[in-house]
């Protein structure tokens, strides 16, 4: 266990910043699974939309790896493109 003041707070943060980053992950997960069970063209590409936006945020924020979400967004276009 921690003894000093500081290291008490950092666990503190970190265990925030890791529920924040596991509920904004299955959020964006969720929306990707309902991408890719969508047949109607219109709100496929109004999905993907948002995303697209959710994968830049979490590359952004260092959740995800930025290739990761550059190659999801890669094949999420090609499925939105193909319908």
């Amino acid at each position: 266990m921690a003894n000093h003041k500081s290291a008490l707070k950092r666990i503190r943060a970190n265990n925030a910043k890791r529920l924040r980053n596991r509920f904004q992950l299955k959020t964006t997960r969720a929306f990707v699974k309902k991408l890719r069970s969508t047949t109607d063209k219109t709100e496929a590409q109004e999905l993907y939309k948002q995303v697209s936006s959710l994968l830049d945020k979490l590359a952004k924020k260092n959740i995800i790896h930025r290739n990761k979400a550059a190659n999801n967004k890669s094949k999420l276009a090609k499925l939105v493109n193909s319908l």
